[in-house]
């Protein structure tokens, strides 16, 4: 008696499934923690900033937007104080700057342990340089996701954080002022180095000070995290050159969890060039490691269609986006 070649090929198959189930168990990836994050919600913080108008220093749009940001984010539990200062602009003015800075009740089980840094700015370019029509480029823009995106995340990390029971570690949240108030492209007079990012420069240096005279308030932190334009439908976010240099393990570790959760097409492997950014002096100046999650794009500038025009509105905002990233933030601060 014998079998046909199909009774032998099932037969083969029959015996190599036996022994795959007999054989030693492969290990398993570690389930990623279930996490609670509306991205409608952080729309609406988004939308809520956006209905002051252009968040440009010095105008009451820019001041109502400070006060409903803070006292949202007390109503949350959230310790937060305003830290002003003086930073040179780029035509050599001085600047006022107002730093937005919370820290998150944490449980008594992690006190004496290092913190988390998360930020975003919250203040909106002057000018739409960008614009292709001349004559629209000396007005402010929107910065719905320029700015507001990546300040709505964290003010929904802070309302779900508020949620949490046990097991919370200490999170500051820092939302720097002045971040768009670089060189613009009509200015013909001499340039000044580091124009970008005014509020982060002051932030960093100041913790440099507190630190080196030994203040016992200041926080020391074991990572940062920050995040700009992170609302469009299409955001894609590689790993950003300084971020890879300054803080690659925890580049690692953020986009190997979005990967785990199901957003590889969000947080890609490809790599950016190199951004200056708040986290660039938060990196050199603090020396926190701090990493960049920021929506890049293969064009003349690096970014968007939208970015740094009257476009960047209310219509370049997705609440899916903020809520894969938010959840992504939320698993990475919780572990």
């Amino acid at each position: 008696m014998c079998l046909s070649n199909h009774k032998y090929i099932l037969l083969a198959c029959i015996l190599l499934l036996l022994a795959s189930c007999g054989g030693t168990p492969r290990s398993k990836t570690p389930a990623v923690p279930e996490v609670s994050f509306s991205g409608d919600s952080a729309y609406a913080y988004v939308a809520g900033q956006v209905a002051f108008g252009p968040r440009v220093p010095g105008t009451d749009a820019h001041h109502d937007c400070v006060q409903y940001i803070g006292r949202t984010l007390e109503r949350m539990g959230a310790q937060v104080a305003i830290q002003t200062g003086e930073v040179m602009r780029y035509d050599g003015e001085w600047q006022h700057v107002a730093n937005i800075c919370a820290h998150l009740p944490a449980d008594s089980a992690y006190q004496g342990e290092k913190a988390v840094l998360l930020c975003a700015h919250y203040d909106s370019r002057p000018w739409a340089d960008q614009e292709d029509d001349y004559a629209q480029r000396m007005s402010p823009i929107p910065g719905a996701n320029d700015g507001a995106s990546g300040v709505g995340v964290l003010m929904e990390v802070a309302r779900q954080w508020a949620l949490l029971g046990e097991r919370k570690r200490p999170v500051d949240i820092v939302l720097f002022d002045c971040e768009d108030m670089g060189t613009p492209q009509f200015y013909t007079g001499k340039q000044h180095e580091h124009t970008w990012c005014l509020g982060s420069q002051l932030w960093s240096r100041i913790y440099v000070q507190q630190s080196a005279a030994g203040n016992r308030q200041t926080t020391s932190y074991a990572f940062g995290i920050l995040l700009d334009m992170v609302g469009d439908p299409n955001a894609a976010f590689p790993r950003e050159y300084y971020s890879e240099q300054y803080a690659k393990r925890y580049v690692e570790k953020i986009w190997h969890t979005a990967e785990q959760m199901g957003y590889a097409h969000r947080f890609v492997s490809t790599q950016a060039y190199p951004i200056t950014d708040d986290h660039y002096y938060v990196n050199t100046i603090a020396k926190i490691p701090c990493v960049d999650i920021i929506h890049y794009v293969p064009s003349d500038t690096g970014f968007p269609w939208w970015w740094h025009t009257h476009a960047d509105d209310m219509s370049t905002i997705s609440p899916n986006t903020l809520q894969e990233v938010g959840r992504v933030i939320m698993v990475v601060i919780s572990e």
